[in-house]
């Protein structure tokens, strides 16, 4: 297929679009392109999730199960684990996994797989986008000389770009349409055909002189935001040894109206992003001869929260004249943040299991994450009552779920640990709650 057919198939919107990875940055994709008008198939090798999606049952909040349904019932969607597909496909786009190794090194393994195996089916013409999230020189590097080995030539009859990925699950104010979307692309025909894709769901996009340019700013992203809530964590810390509340001083010093944005802190990161991309650029940096310092610093004093978490709950038991041993503690909120059920990289896990090795007696509510694995025990969910409420010894909140009453939570409780001033502006007594 030719640069200016495939550029036409895309604007009249008889394109084949295949996402791979339907999970939360690959579903909400594949349905967008769907509503477009687009033919599109969501490849992922979960079986389970791949009937789920044909039933038109959606896991995540981004995509509700009736706007699933209609355009499945339009013809415009269809998921399947059947690589052939990409055999049909004029366009493909890969939105897979890349988490750590226990050693912190990349593992992208499932990229790999992906690219193989688009490599496996290609045919002249294509447009393939990465949209994982990766180390600089992924695109180039790795994924290019996949398809240069079968002959494809590069900005002629195959196009190859990244686009990162900028999805906020459960965020209501910025969905995919409205976040500008950076795209980088092998050549500058790569980054036009890429750029024309995307501007058919999306409003505003940014084409970047390289792939790598558009993978450092992911990278940056995630970093700034890491750094700055590492920021906020040990603000609080010293906070504490002052006797100050730190979220007073975070908001007071957000009116200022030029150079400041805030950030607030919390019990750890989580997720699929803050906490792992980073150190993509990291072991990047690493092989260059550069050591990544203020990412590690960061990265130490977040991951000391969870412990710093239970300290607090011990802390405030223990003004109770109450041991943690043997205490009853009802945790609010496991899953990584508001809104969701993903618990990647949550530090309510981290929490959680050291709460029970310093013996208390565990219990917890979060109404998106039904049953939880923490070390291999099995925890399940419990309603969130006033009975539940008073006869914890220490209710902890630890994601800030807007299905919780905080009013009902600071009036019936008997102690509260705060993690995420849900409780700010509720003016709870002084000696029932205690904040980060």
């Amino acid at each position: 297929m030719s640069e200016s057919r495939l550029a036409d198939r895309i604007r009249n919107g008889s394109a084949r679009v295949t996402v791979i990875g339907q999970g939360y940055v690959g579903l909400p994709l594949a349905v967008e392109f769907a509503r477009a008008g687009f033919n599109t198939t969501g490849l992922d090798t979960d079986l389970d999730r791949v009937i789920a999606l044909n039933a038109g049952q959606s896991y995540t909040p981004d995509v509700d199960s009736e706007l699933l349904k209609a355009v499945i019932e339009a013809g415009r969607y269809e998921a399947t684990s059947e690589a052939s597909t990409l055999e049909r496909s004029d366009v493909v786009i890969i939105c897979v996994p890349t988490p750590l190794r226990k050693s912190k090194d990349p593992d992208i393994s499932f990229v790999v797989a992906a690219a193989e195996n688009v490599a496996a089916h290609f045919r002249p013409g294509q447009l393939v986008i990465l949209e994982s999230t990766t180390y600089p020189g992924t695109t180039e590097e790795l994924l290019l000389p996949m398809f240069e080995a079968r002959g494809a030539r590069i900005g002629i009859d195959f196009f190859l770009a990244f686009s990162p990925e900028r999805i906020d699950p459960a965020n209501g104010k910025f969905g995919l349409a409205e976040i500008p979307k950076v795209v980088g692309g092998v050549t500058a025909a790569c980054s036009q055909m890429a750029a024309l894709l995307y501007s058919q769901i999306i409003k505003r996009v940014l084409e970047v002189s390289s792939p790598k340019v558009a993978e450092l700013a992911k990278l940056y992203e995630n970093t700034f935001r890491n750094v700055n809530i590492a920021l906020a964590n040990e603000f609080s810390l010293m906070g504490r040894r002052l006797g100050v509340n730190i979220r007073e001083v975070i908001e007071a010093a957000a009116t200022k109206p030029f150079g400041f944005m805030p950030f607030y802190p919390g019990p750890g990161v989580g997720g699929h992003c803050i906490g792992i991309d980073p150190f993509y650029l990291a072991w990047k940096m690493r092989l260059n001869g550069y050591e990544f310092r203020f990412l590690h610093l960061a990265d130490e004093i977040n991951r000391a929260m969870p412990v710093y978490v239970v300290e607090l709950v011990a802390e405030a038991l223990n003004g109770r004249r109450r041991c943690l041993n043997g205490a009853s503690v009802l945790v609010l909120g496991v899953a990584y943040k508001r809104g969701v059920s993903d618990i990647r990289e949550s530090p309510a896990l981290e929490v959680i299991a050291e709460l029970q090795h310093k013996g208390a007696l565990v219990s917890y509510a979060d109404p998106h994450v039904p049953s939880l694995d923490v070390e291999g025990t099995v925890l399940k969910a419990v309603e969130v009552t006033d009975q539940r409420l008073a006869a914890a010894d220490c209710v902890v909140i630890l994601t800030d779920h807007a299905d919780f009453d905080y009013r009902q939570i600071v009036d019936v409780s008997r102690l509260v640990v705060d993690t995420r001033n849900a409780t700010w502006g509720l003016q709870p007594p002084a000696d029932r709650v205690v904040t980060l």
